[in-house]
């Protein structure tokens, strides 16, 4: 029983422990930790504090869900009013949201 419970409790905390998983971790030249991208686009500062969302469909909030901008599929970066402030060919969407909104 007590092997049991043991491999129960085990097993919740494997699941609990992939709960909150990373796709990109941003470093800087000296590998010093700058944030951190979620895999459902939220950007975190290196202290985990939310700075802003990148949504699928290219509309980039921060973090109090207000819209900043847009990435295009084209790799057209906008700002909130539409207004193209630069151009991302080649990267990914998330990639050039940090670039333009959070860096």
């Amino acid at each position: 029983m007590k092997r049991f419970c043991f491999i129960l409790s085990l097993m919740a905390l494997l699941m609990l422990s992939g709960a909150v998983s990373y796709a990109q971790d941003l470093r800087d030249a000296s590998y010093r930790t700058l944030g951190y991208i979620k895999s459902d686009g939220t950007v975190q500062d290196a202290s985990y504090r939310t700075v802003g969302h990148i949504k699928s469909d290219g509309t980039i909030q921060d973090a109090s869900y207000r819209t900043v901008g847009y990435i295009r599929s084209d790799g057209t970066v906008q700002d909130s009013s539409y207004r193209t402030i630069g151009h991302a060919s080649g990267v990914s969407p998330r990639s050039a949201a940090w670039y333009f909104f959070f860096r």
